[in-house]
Parts: structure tokens; C-alpha cells; sequence
């Protein structure tokens, strides 16, 4: 591990947290003119997943910031006039095409692996490549087929191919269709000016850990290295080139570092009061969000039903720059089902109701119906404060 110099600044941790509150566009005025596309430069990336309960991960991270904008213009905003791609950052993400050549590292790695779990014939992969060349834009089934008739890994040679490409950077996604990814040669989709691997590795990992600790505000080694899931011995060789300022933060254990500029004024404004996807870069790791928010979340679907304790997809309550409680969403219809609501104390009560109800009308619903709620005697108040 890097040998971390004295701190110059020391952080209460009540400034840790409304440092990345803000740096993470939850707390003072958003920027509403630079759009869901703002958010994604400012964010440095949107993570993808296949859930859909209230909406799309992608869909609620921008509307957590900015709050009713229209979902078709969130899809348009990302996939329209080559403003973005996707590609492997903390997972399957949505990046602003400005970052194409901070992941040349990456697609180097790729291409230097050895071995693949699906092998190819040969001319499988130059097959691919010559029909979208020849065809432009296509599925996987449009390719050829994405499987074959085994399991949901036993992908056919054309989507095994394109998925080469697409890590390999030859092939680009370019957005998404019916949930399916639409490829592109990268030749045709990256602006030229971006298109080509210019930067070496330890470039890369610098500009891509300022960019992490830019849109945390302040972190520890292992919240600024996950951000864009970079090794942690990557990030102490490029910590001290970054730019990120050594801070201590009261009550973390850890050594941390923060982005200058978030320390050069205090963070005032207005609060957001909404629902997070728990995919939302503000909570997705565990470590942090206990760490800051004093708040406990698990990520639940893909616990067995009988073990779950706050619901599939439970969408923690962020409200006055705390985590307040969660509720597990569902839609019937035009009724927006709270299956269960978590609520820390009465003082939820209000800003559940609230969040709730501009969430229905963001989704199209015109109720909101209460289930269950982990408080009884909260219930009959959680319901008048709906009407």
C-alpha cells in the first residue's frame, strides 16, 4: 500500500457526508441545463442492470438528481449524437464518450488475456466485424443469433464474437433496444478525435482516479479504486500524481482523500428528498454508505424471498442528506405498491409520503397503495400523508 503523506486538512464526518452529497448532486441547485447528460459527465458514469420494478437503474439515477425528467428523454439524452457508450466500469455502465480513451487500459488487458470461456472458430470474429461494416448498427440477433439452446451462458458464436469486440474496443455498444445491445464499429460510433489508445496505462488509471475522487468528494482507497473497479495497488501508484488532496475524516479508520476543489468552499443548498436505485453511485458500496450514512443496505433480489428482510428492491429514502428508511416498489396498473416500507423513525413519515407520490407520477401512476410497513403504528400516518 502507498505511503500516505500527512494530512494537511482534517473533515468531521458531517462534512465528509455533505461533501459528497454535493459531489454526488444531492445537495445544492442541479444543474438543470446541462440535462441527464450533466448528470452522466458529472457523475463519470451510470450503472446498468437488468432489474426493472419502479424503472431502470439508468432511468432513476438521473431522476434522483434532477427529479421528473421525462424517461424518453433520459434514453435519448444517453444514446443520441454519440454522447455515450457502454462499457465495463463498476459493472456494465453508461459513460460519456469523453472518457473512450481513459479505458484503453482496460481494452489492452482485454485483448493481452490468454484464455476466454467461449472459444471461437475460426473466422468468427472477422465475420462479425464484416457485417457491421457492411450493415451498420445491429443486435446480437440481428448478428446471427445471441444463443443457442443450452443455458443462459450458452451464447452462439456471433454474440460470443461481438462481445469480443466490444471489449476488445473494436465494437462499440452504442445503446440499448429493447434491453438488447446495439453494436457499431468503434471507427464509426467514437468521434476521431477519441478514437484512438493514445494514453498509456498509468495515464489512464490517474485521470480515471481524479475522476473518482471528483465525483465522490472524499473517499477512502477502496471507495476512489471500486468507483471504476481499478486494483487497489493501480491506485496507490497514481494517488499522488492525481491531484487528490490526503484528508482524515473523524470516526473513518481509514486514510482518505479528497478532490481540492470540493474543499475550497462548503457545501450549502437544497437537499434532494427522493428514492435511490441501490444501484446508485452514491450508496452501491456497503462500506461507504454504513460509513457515512450510519445506514445499512443489501442489495435483496437475488436473496431467497424467505430470507429477505427489507424486500427484492429496496430503494433506500434519502431525505435532509440522510438515509431515513426504504420501500420495496412494485406497479399494478396505474397504483404504485409500496410491498414494504422501512421507516428509521416518524420523522420519515413526510418525506416517504412525499417521495412516493412524486415518484407514481413520474412512472404515469395515480396511487400509491401501502402494503406492509416494518412500523404498524406508522401506517394510518403514512397513508393520510399520501392523500
Amino acid at each position: 500500500m502507498t505511503t500516505v503523506p500527512p494530512p494537511a486538512v482534517e473533515l468531521s464526518a458531517d462534512q465528509a457526508r455533505r461533501i459528497a452529497l454535493r459531489a454526488q448532486g444531492f445537495l445544492g441547485a442541479p444543474d438543470r441545463r446541462g440535462g441527464v447528460r450533466g448528470v452522466l459527465r458529472h457523475l463519470g458514469q451510470v450503472q446498468l442492470d437488468t432489474i426493472s420494478v419502479l424503472a431502470r437503474s439508468h432511468e432513476l439515477i438521473p431522476y434522483a438528481r434532477l427529479g421528473a425528467v421525462g424517461r424518453r428523454t433520459v434514453e435519448e439524452a444517453y444514446w443520441t449524437q454519440t454522447h455515450a457508450f457502454e462499457y465495463w466500469s463498476h459493472a456494465a455502465c453508461i459513460l460519456p464518450v469523453e472518457e473512450w480513451p481513459l479505458f484503453a487500459f482496460r481494452r489492452r488487458a482485454y485483448r493481452d488475456r490468454p484464455q476466454w470461456h467461449h472459444e471461437l472458430s475460426d473466422g468468427a470474429y472477422d465475420a462479425v466485424i464484416k457485417q457491421l461494416r457492411a450493415e451498420g448498427p445491429q443486435t446480437a440477433t440481428e448478428l446471427g443469433g445471441a444463443k443457442n439452446k443450452g443455458e443462459w451462458w450458452d451464447w452462439s458464436e456471433s454474440k460470443v464474437a461481438v462481445e469480443r469486440a466490444l471489449m476488445y474496443g473494436e465494437v462499440v455498444c452504442t445503446e440499448r433496444r429493447g434491453w438488447k445491445r446495439v453494436y457499431d464499429l468503434a471507427e464509426r460510433a467514437i468521434p476521431d478525435a477519441l478514437l484512438h489508445d493514445d494514453l498509456d496505462d498509468t495515464e489512464c488509471l490517474r485521470r480515471l482516479v481524479r475522476q473518482a475522487g471528483e465525483a465522490l468528494g472524499v473517499g477512502t482507497r477502496a471507495d476512489i479504486a471500486d468507483y471504476h473497479r481499478i486494483k487497489g495497488e493501480a491506485f496507490d501508484a497514481v494517488v499522488e500524481a492525481s491531484g487528490l488532496v490526503p484528508v482524515t475524516v473523524a470516526g473513518w479508520a481509514k486514510p482518505a482523500w479528497a478532490d481540492p476543489a470540493a474543499l475550497a468552499t462548503e457545501p450549502r443548498g437544497r437537499h434532494r428528498t427522493t428514492l435511490l436505485s441501490p444501484f446508485d453511485s452514491l450508496i452501491w458500496e456497503r462500506a461507504r454508505t454504513e460509513r457515512i450514512f450510519g445506514f445499512t443496505h443489501r442489495l435483496e433480489a437475488y436473496v431467497p424471498k424467505q430470507k429477505r428482510v427489507h424486500g427484492y428492491f429496496a430503494m433506500p429514502l434519502l431525505s435532509g442528506g440522510r438515509l431515513l428508511g426504504r420501500v420495496d416498489p412494485a406497479r399494478e396498473g396505474r397504483t404504485l405498491v409500496a410491498k414494504q416500507v422501512s421507516l428509521d423513525s416518524p420523522k420519515a413519515v413526510e418525506p416517504m409520503a412525499r417521495a412516493l407520490r412524486e415518484a407514481a407520477e413520474w412512472v404515469g401512476c395515480d396511487s400509491v397503495r401501502i402494503e406492509r410497513t416494518d412500523r404498524p403504528e406508522l401506517t394510518a400516518r403514512l397513508t393520510a400523508a399520501l392523500t
